[in-house]
């Protein structure tokens, strides 16, 4: 597991972890939707996409068994997690309840 992903979770700003695969239909859908999400929070949180075929390690240390898999961290610890296609105010609201 590389050092700099363990930095990035331990970000006093929430980190949103999008588990993706390239073949993956849902995962195409929810890539604009993250986009906007980003585009709506700005600096108040950080978004990572991460392809579980080409990061088989870190996505089986989170037990991504599906995807897309959304996991949101902050200060290094995981706040919630989600698989599955959500809007973009589900996910803004979730984002915003679970890190204050």
């Amino acid at each position: 597991m590389s050092t700099s992903f363990n930095t990035i979770i331990k970000s006093e700003k929430p980190v949103l972890i999008d588990f993706f695969a390239t073949w993956c239909g849902p995962c195409k859908m929810l890539a604009p939707i993250l986009k906007d999400v980003k585009d709506n929070l700005g600096d108040r949180i950080t978004v990572i996409k991460i392809d579980v075929d080409k990061n088989q390690g870190i996505a089986s240390k989170y037990q991504v068994r599906g995807v897309p898999t959304m996991i949101l961290f902050q200060n290094g610890k995981q706040l919630w997690r989600q698989s599955g296609v959500l809007t973009k105010e589900e996910i803004i609201k979730t984002i915003i309840e679970k890190s204050n």
